[in-house]
């Protein structure tokens, strides 16, 4: 199953996003910690990279990620040129506290009255951008909700007299070119759900469990983890939680929403989808559609500016 989720309202938030970033000091990009360049949105790279601009990247969720592979990710990413990497919850105000001095970190030449730091927050749906906003400026500022996309259009915001943030919808990209990118972003709950199948969702998040977090499914639903498959975890939870249909057969549906929701609210354990080493693998094994005769070029995942994304229903 190919996951791709683009309502009309990105599309509008990419070219207004690309007409703010010019006026920006510094682009604060909220990743989820547990899939985090399944989360990185190519199209903010592109406009970050175009304007020079600095990147913090957040690396939200945290507390819900496997700290190994956090580590892993903060490596990677403090390695490259003007980006510095954290990990935290949004959810924690200590945490929060310490964003601004990351931020300021990284344009030390703004941050005074005369000069103030101009913040972009930008992130796919769902990363929790709207908590980090309500946090730093300590009042609801902007919408949060359990769903994608609960924000539509940017806010301009002032922490401080010193410092000023635009909140900006969350985007993701017209076609994601890995379909276990749009896999892990579902599973994460980073689309919306008349994009997805939910068993064949938590099919895909049990078979990673499985390879890789296998006590967590014998902790969690007293599975047996030992030569099963996918659709035997699946099988298990609704033998764990009694999930039958009317004729006696398992619930396989409600039993993969309830391996979701316990790997989307930690219940299930600290688990991450991704690492660098497993998207290294993933890049080296992908073969781009020209080489397949699908088309004459690679999509990148961006629109050129001249180019309109049809609306979705």
């Amino acid at each position: 199953m190919s996951i791709q989720w683009f309502p009309g309202h990105m599309n509008a938030a990419r070219k207004k996003a690309a007409e703010t970033m010019e006026n920006t000091d510094l682009v604060i990009e909220v990743l989820d910690a547990r899939i985090p360049q399944a989360s990185c949105n190519p199209m903010v790279e592109q406009l970050r990279i175009f304007r020079q601009r600095p990147c913090l990247k957040i690396l939200n969720k945290s507390d819900l990620a496997d700290p190994h592979a956090t580590k892993a990710w903060l490596d990677f990413y403090n390695s490259q040129k003007g980006v510095r990497a954290v990990a935290l919850s949004c959810k924690k105000p200590s945490d929060v506290l310490k964003v601004p001095g990351f931020a300021l970190e990284q344009a030390p030449h703004r941050g005074v009255p005369t000069k103030p730091l101009r913040m972009m927050i930008m992130g796919i749906p769902n990363v929790g951008k709207s908590t980090l906003m309500n946090a730093l400026l300590k009042k609801r500022v902007a919408n949060v909700g359990d769903e994608p996309a609960v924000t539509k259009v940017q806010q301009r915001l002032y922490l401080g007299k010193n410092m000023i943030l635009t909140d900006t919808p969350g985007m993701l990209w017209p076609k994601i070119a890995h379909p276990t990118d749009g896999l892990m972003l579902a599973a994460s709950h980073a689309v919306g759900v008349n994009a997805l199948i939910e068993e064949e969702v938590a099919t895909f998040l049990a078979e990673i469990i499985l390879q890789r977090y296998p006590q967590y499914l014998t902790t969690r639903y007293s599975i047996n983890t030992e030569g099963i498959d996918a659709v035997s975890v699946i099988e298990g939870v609704a033998k764990k939680r009694g999930y039958r249909l009317k004729g006696g057969d398992w619930d396989y549906e409600k039993a993969a929403h309830t391996l979701l929701l316990d790997y989307r609210s930690g219940a299930l354990g600290r688990v991450s989808l991704e690492t660098p080493q497993s998207r290294e693998l993933l890049l080296a094994s992908y073969v781009p559609p020209v080489l397949l005769g699908l088309g004459k070029s690679v999509d990148t995942g961006i629109l050129p500016e001249d180019e309109e994304e049809p609306e979705a229903e």
